[in-house]
């Protein structure tokens, strides 16, 4: 699948983009300098056609 994030006036640093096949595991990364390690970051993917999905 496709990962992407869009974040307002945000500075995140990620992949542009990842792929897997089924059945096959994946790490997905993602920073951003003023989160703090007790906030958490929300993960979304979207397929084509499809609407946003939390994961």
């Amino acid at each position: 699948f496709f990962v992407a994030v869009a974040v307002a006036r945000a500075q995140v640093e990620q992949e542009a983009s990842l792929e897997t096949t089924e059945g096959t595991g994946i790490n997905i990364t993602c920073s951003h300098p003023k989160i703090q390690t007790s906030e958490t970051i929300d993960w979304y993917r979207q397929l084509p056609g499809r609407g946003p999905e939390l994961l």
